[in-house]
């Protein structure tokens, strides 16, 4: 059974940094193109980051470039996301997902494109 399991989420105050993981069990997403989405109440999921399969192409939403670094290590099989400078805004349940389709070029930045998802970790950002 494919799993991703997210965690490194949790409160800190505004300004603060947070390192989520996302580790994949059950099969490999070394050719796989991964992203990271958020959802806060009441709101639609939206795309944060993403890398591509080889890792050399990432893809950032604008609210976070210059913030979040999306990086992988394909030998673990886990995608990180760095967040640094976090704002209130940023509170959300965090998740990560798999793209479908093995060595896509490019980055998608859709939930609809992504086949594989874990169950989400909380990010809360007090100020």
């Amino acid at each position: 059974q494919v799993q991703l399991v997210e965690s490194g989420g949790g409160l800190v105050q505004a300004g603060g940094s947070l390192r989520l993981s996302c580790a994949a069990s059950g099969r490999t997403f070394s050719s796989n193109a991964m992203a990271w989405f958020r959802q806060a109440p009441g709101k639609e999921r939206e795309f944060v980051a993403g890398v591509s399969w080889s890792g050399s192409s990432t893809s950032y939403a604008d609210s976070v470039k210059g913030r979040f670094t999306i990086s992988r290590d394909r030998a673990k099989n886990t995608v990180y996301l760095q967040m640094n400078s976090l704002k209130p805004e940023d509170t959300a349940v965090y998740y990560c997902a798999a793209d479908p389709v093995v060595r896509r070029t490019v980055v998608l930045s859709t939930p609809q494109s992504y086949g594989s998802w874990g169950q989400g970790t909380q990010v809360t950002v007090s100020s």
